[in-house]
């Protein structure tokens, strides 16, 4: 496998689909008074996160280098996509300091200041997390690109012919199905 036959696009939202359960969780064990598991899903949910990052800047910076996807859909939902998009992108860059320093407070048992901290951290990684994968659905799934025929491909990225698209977020891995016509959707 090299890293063309990658799906990025499902991976790193199955990563902040991972992300936002594992922060839930986070939260749930808290209120609950689990400290150690609280310390260890939330470890989780920032390895995730870094992941993810990972994953991101290897699909759109290098070694792959991907082209930004157009957005396809019309009407209003192309001013809702963008207002997801943006405020998910702004939101997006204060996630590593936060986590780092709300983490960091935790673990060197600074309670009041991590509470503190973790009123900002909690919600805006949880909406970042969710809107991650909100993007995906619309963007690869419930608004995807035209598929050009002779490749399968929308501008030479993932295929997403109707056949060849998962039905669930867990599904294939991009790989064209076996024994599927592939047609436009």
């Amino acid at each position: 496998m090299n890293l063309s036959d990658i799906n990025f696009p499902l991976l790193n939202a199955s990563l902040n689909l991972a992300a936002t359960l594992l922060l839930v969780s986070g939260l749930v064990l808290i209120k609950r008074g689990r400290e150690g598991a609280h310390k260890r899903v939330m470890i989780g949910a920032f390895a995730v996160s870094v992941l993810f990052l990972l994953s991101y800047l290897a699909y759109h910076v290098w070694p792959v280098g991907a082209a930004a996807t157009p957005f396809a859909g019309q009407g209003p939902i192309r001013l809702v996509y963008y207002t997801i998009l943006i405020t998910h992108i702004v939101l997006a860059m204060a996630v590593p300091v936060l986590a780092v320093v709300t983490i960091w407070l935790g673990l060197s048992d600074r309670r009041t200041a991590h509470r503190r901290w973790a009123r900002w951290t909690f919600p805006i990684w949880l909406y970042v997390s969710i809107t991650g994968v909100l993007i995906y659905l619309l963007l690869y799934q419930l608004y995807a690109q035209p598929t050009d025929l002779a490749n399968h491909q929308p501008h030479g990225s993932q295929p997403t012919c109707a056949a060849c698209r998962p039905t669930e977020l867990w599904a294939s891995l991009g790989q064209h199905l076996p024994g599927k016509n592939h047609v436009p959707q």
